[in-house]
C-alpha cells in the first residue's frame, strides 16, 4: 500500500439534509448500537445530525483506506476523546495510521493520515448572543499570546475581528486534537504566526514547531477548517 492511499480530506455540507424520523433512525441502525447513545443524547436534531455524520464518516473512512469489513471495525477513543481504529490484526501496511473529524455549524470534516499525526478543527463565524463580540473574545483572552492577541483586536471591524479569533482558536484546537490532549491548558501553549492566513508558522513555548505543518482553508462565507500534520518518525 502506497503512503498517499492513507490520506484522506472529506467535507460534508449537512445544511440541506433534513432527514424525517424514519429516515434519521435508519441512518443510525447502520453504525454499531453501542454507538446511537452518542448521537441520541442530543435534543437538537442539527447537534444529531453532525453527531451521526461524524460517526458515519470514521467507519466509511476506515473501510476505504483499510478494508477493515465494517462488521469488524472498531473505533474507540482515549481518554482524553481522540478517536482510533482498535484493530489487532497484522498486515494493513499503515502501522501509523490516524485520523480526526471535526463538526461545527453546517460541515462535518474528517481527515487522516497513515504517517503524520493529523488534526482538524471547523469552526462557524457565529456571532454571540446576549453580549457584544468584545465581550465574547474577552474570554478566551487568557488562551491567546501578545502577539495573537493583538492580531485579533486590530483585525478590523468588528465582525472581522470574530473571524480572526475564530482562526486562531480553530488551528490552536486543532493543534490538541492532534496531539491528543483534549486539555485546555495547553492552548497557551501554542502561538501562531501568519501572511494572510498563508505560511502559517506556529512555536510551542517559545520554540519553532519546524516539523509541523499548516492550513487554514474557508468553507464558504461562515465557516473554516484547520487542519496540521506532524511528521512522525
Amino acid at each position: 500500500m502506497r503512503m498517499e492511499e492513507g490520506v484522506r480530506r472529506w467535507v460534508v455540507d449537512i445544511s440541506k439534509w433534513d432527514p424525517q424520523p424514519p429516515d434519521f433512525s435508519f441512518a443510525l441502525s447502520f453504525l454499531p448500537s453501542d454507538h446511537h447513545s452518542s448521537v441520541t443524547r442530543f435534543v437538537k436534531l442539527e447537534d444529531r445530525k453532525r453527531a451521526l455524520i461524524s460517526r458515519m464518516l470514521q467507519y466509511a473512512l476506515v473501510f476505504d483506506v483499510l478494508r477493515i469489513p465494517l462488521s469488524e471495525i472498531s473505533i474507540k477513543r482515549t481518554p482524553e476523546g481522540k478517536p482510533y481504529v482498535d484493530y489487532d490484526k497484522l498486515g494493513l501496511g499503515l502501522p501509523n495510521f490516524n485520523f480526526n473529524v471535526s463538526h461545527h455549524g453546517d460541515y462535518v470534516a474528517i481527515a487522516s493520515e497513515p504517517v503524520c499525526l493529523v488534526g482538524l478543527d471547523i469552526v462557524s463565524y457565529d456571532i454571540p448572543r446576549g453580549e457584544t463580540i468584545t465581550e465574547f473574545i474577552h474570554f478566551f483572552a487568557s488562551y491567546f499570546s501578545s502577539l495573537e492577541w493583538d492580531n485579533i483586536v486590530n483585525a478590523g471591524t468588528s465582525y472581522d475581528v470574530l473571524i480572526e479569533f475564530y482562526r486562531y482558536w480553530s488551528l490552536k484546537e486543532a493543534y490538541i486534537k492532534a496531539i491528543g490532549s483534549g486539555l485546555t491548558e495547553e492552548l497557551h501553549r501554542v502561538e501562531f504566526s501568519h501572511t494572510c492566513w498563508t505560511n502559517i508558522t506556529a512555536k510551542v513555548d517559545g520554540t519553532p514547531m519546524t516539523e509541523w505543518r499548516f492550513f487554514l482553508f474557508e468553507l464558504g462565507e461562515r465557516h473554516c477548517v484547520s487542519s496540521l500534520q506532524f511528521w512522525m518518525e
